[in-house]
């Protein structure tokens, strides 16, 4: 199985779109033409890995699930926390 991007309009080969509110195309394609331009600025990049993890709460932490690790017999559970985002997992 092989796996394609979307071409500019969010298709996928022959099938799908982009699933959106017309009433929010706008502002995303405004994001959207706002994010290629900026993606590869190192400002850009720094501010906002710096939002990422001070406002979203990114990279979220793993929790060693120490005694469902004994439980199951020592394999080494852990669990990826993103309840602890801000803004919802």
């Amino acid at each position: 199985m092989s796996y394609s991007l979307p071409d500019d309009k969010g298709h996928f080969e022959q099938y799908g779109g982009v699933f959106i509110a017309e009433t929010l195309m706008t502002a995303v394609t405004e994001l959207k033409e706002a994010y290629e331009k900026y993606k590869d600025d190192a400002d850009f990049i720094k501010e906002f890995e710096y939002d990422l993890k001070h406002y979203v709460g990114r990279t979220t932490p793993l929790y060693h699930a120490e005694n469902l690790s004994k439980k199951l017999g020592g394999a080494q559970i852990y669990l990826k926390r993103e309840d602890l985002n801000h803004t919802g997992a």
